[in-house]
């Protein structure tokens, strides 16, 4: 199966079905003394915010980027554009071009969408899912990604993780960080709690809050037929897609909010632009 599509952590795990080229590949030794050594290293919020700019910034130019006059962007900004700060974080939003059905959110508040994903989710379900990334921001849980991606990093290179600042990365090294920000895996209860935070999110700011359990079914669909390998990867360390909708409904019917949720039209259109008043020319009767 040669079609590519990256299932969300949503929701995003952002696990890849196709190829680990994003993969890092740090190597026993490596992981081995990060479990045993580096616990004590500490990396500040503002140390992962730059971290997270640095390897962002890398990511943005190593991928086609809509830009502000792209219906994508247009899209994303009539959706999100009232949504850029919350408690504690500042957010930039930007939509990168490829088919691939995935999302991510750094510790800096950079949020990226694939076109893959707002071609076949409509407006509500992508607040469901970007709300929950943003939820992963919220909670430190980007930071403490950023953080793993950097020990790993350092210690791979030899460089100490343990200091009390961090090192200066190198631009292969950022690639790699950054590939390892798209590939972060998130506890069980850190998945719960942002999957709270998007339904929280939505309620708070008056959207459809059944859209989030939508999204879930969207993705348990996508999972269908993939390789049983693949799912005992995802399922290893997330919850199902399918239990996650069921946990959605629940939220819902306990605030007697729950009904069925029907898609809404998906529009990734430049709007028409408006038509311009036609004036008659008047016209006098010679005498």
């Amino acid at each position: 199966m040669k079609n590519k599509f990256i299932v969300l952590g949503i929701l995003l795990a952002s696990l890849s079905f196709t190829k680990v080229q994003a993969q890092i590949n740090f190597g026993e030794k490596a992981i081995g003394a990060v479990q045993k050594g580096v616990a004590s290293f500490t990396l500040t919020n503002e140390d992962a915010a730059k971290l997270s700019k640095e390897a962002v910034a890398k990511l943005d130019a190593e991928h086609e980027v809509a830009g502000p006059t792209d219906p994508y962007t247009l899209r994303l900004n009539r959706v999100f554009g009232k949504h850029t700060s919350g408690e504690g974080y500042t957010l930039n939003y930007k939509v990168y071009k490829i088919k691939e059905v995935n999302a991510f959110a750094t510790a800096d508040g950079s949020v990226r969408v694939y076109s893959g994903l707002m071609d076949i989710m409509d407006d509500n379900e992508l607040l469901a899912v970007i709300g929950h990334e943003i939820g992963h921001v919220a909670n430190n849980d980007s930071r403490d990604a950023m953080r793993a991606a950097y020990q790993k990093e350092a210690l791979l290179d030899g460089v100490s993780s343990q200091s009390a600042t961090i090192t200066s990365l190198t631009d292969s090294q950022l690639g790699k960080i950054g590939s390892a920000m798209i590939d972060s895996k998130h506890s069980r209860k850190q998945e719960a709690e942002a999957d709270l935070f998007a339904y929280n999110f939505m309620k708070k700011n008056g959207y459809n809050v059944n859209a989030e359990e939508s999204a879930f079914r969207i993705l348990a669909k996508m999972s269908e037929g993939t390789q049983s390998s693949f799912l005992d990867q995802m399922m290893s360390s997330h919850p199902d897609s399918k239990q996650r909708a069921e946990d959605a409904k629940k939220r819902a019917e306990k605030d007697g909010l729950y009904k069925v949720y029907v898609q809404q039209k998906i529009v990734n259109t430049a709007p028409a632009p408006a038509k311009k008043a036609t004036t008659k020319k008047k016209t006098t009767k010679k005498k």
